[in-house]
């Protein structure tokens, strides 16, 4: 963001500046270095709307990094490597400003942490921590595996749910161009025929009359609607309520469950594994739960503050499974919860991809049938008249 600077400089001269700096904290520590007294500091101009924070490739800059410095590259090194070879000005500002940062004697996880819309704060943690134990090439390896699963459950997820979405979506197209289209044509006819017909024909050819005398104020309210279900559903509050619904549904809500212990025991796993405390790993990891689960996760890390062991007190707050609070108990008696937390999110993981796969094939075939039923059910409504008239004719 461009922010307008009057400052005095050492020689009592008023100087004014423009920098492009990430918030106003930033634009007072570049003149300080500089040694230049601040006066006045102003943004110049806002963002758009619906502009975007550029979005760091964390993944694949973390593999970079990690060839750089296997390479016998310095961090700085590497970095500057990294920082030339973006083309894209978005893409290299960050990179840029970090590298200032290097310049200046910072560490590489307090340049990181001003830029959070690029870098998250798991990464900033995982970075931190090593920075203590000196193994930075280790913890971007981990995290780098630790995304990669992340990402291929989440498109696991995805992936299943694309056929079922594109066959909805073309079931409804179909049935809104009858209600739409035909039905109020049909109506015209049956109309002027008169004849007496079933209550359900009654209603939809009603329905066809409503829709060809009232097109427009049909089509607002429809364009009405559909916007007050977007809104409620862009407020966290209206998607919160919806995610507790579905949580309450026996056999979804503990796939959802299950999806976010995985989650959960993954962040945990790899925070340890990194050399970050217990606390401080339980303490970070809670922001991949839900407000539900978050409140009792809250309840298991104040537990585990008191002395109370980690498989009991996530036992206690349902925070886990028999067998994971199983594997739970080894991890402590081994002192190698690290990897022993990473074990049970890849037995989560299997769970839920043969869970996914079995919905998978049973979804497609049942909303084949109702879509069909659906669209059936409309036609045999608006032919039926039809049938009637040919009958009383013989």
């Amino acid at each position: 963001m461009q922010y307008r600077i009057k400052a005095l400089s050492p020689a009592h001269a008023v100087l004014t500046h423009s920098v492009d700096a990430v918030d106003e904290a930033d634009v007072r520590r570049q003149f300080t270095l500089r040694g230049l007294r601040i006066i006045s500091v102003a943004a110049v101009g806002r963002r758009k709307l619906f502009a975007r924070q550029a979005k760091l490739p964390l993944v694949i800059l973390s593999q970079e990094l990690v060839a750089l410095l296997d390479a016998g590259l310095s961090l700085v090194e590497s970095i500057e490597a990294l920082t030339e070879k973006e083309s894209s000005a978005t893409l290299r500002q960050p990179l840029e400003r970090i590298l200032q940062r290097l310049y200046e004697g910072q560490t590489l996880a307090t340049a990181l942490s001003e830029h959070p819309h690029a870098f998250p704060s798991l990464y900033v943690a995982t970075v931190r921590a090593s920075e203590r134990t000196g193994a930075l090439r280790e913890a971007l390896t981990r995290y780098v595996a630790y995304q990669q699963q992340v990402d291929a459950l989440r498109k696991t997820l995805i992936n299943a749910s694309i056929y079922p979405t594109v066959l909805l979506g073309a079931g409804m197209l179909v049935t809104l161009f009858l209600l739409g289209y035909v039905v109020p044509r049909f109506s015209t006819i049956y109309e002027e025929l008169g004849s007496d017909l079933p209550f359900a024909s009654r209603m939809l050819l009603r329905w066809g009359q409503l829709l060809e005398a009232h097109t427009l104020g049909v089509l607002l309210s429809l364009a009405a609607a559909v916007a007050g279900a977007l809104y409620a559903l862009s407020r966290s509050s209206t998607r919160a309520a919806l995610g507790a619904w579905i949580t309450r549904i026996p056999t979804i809500g503990r796939q959802l469950h299950l999806y976010q212990l995985a989650r959960l025991y993954r962040t945990v796993g790899m925070l340890l594994r990194g050399g970050m405390p217990a606390v401080t790993a339980l303490q970070m990891s809670s922001g991949v739960l839900g407000e539900a689960l978050k409140v009792r996760f809250a309840l298991a890390i104040q537990a585990v503050r008191n002395g109370q062991s980690l498989a009991n007190a996530m036992e206690l707050n349902k925070l886990t499974t028999p067998v994971a609070s199983r594997m739970l108990r080894v991890g402590e008696r081994s002192g190698n919860m690290g990897e022993m937390t990473e074990r049970i999110a890849a037995f989560y993981d299997e769970e839920l991809s043969r869970w996914v796969a079995i919905v998978t094939r049973l979804i497609e075939p049942v909303l084949m049938t109702l879509i069909g039923l659906l669209i059936g059910v409309i036609v045999v409504l608006m032919y039926f008249p039809i049938f009637q008239l040919a009958g009383s004719i013989q």
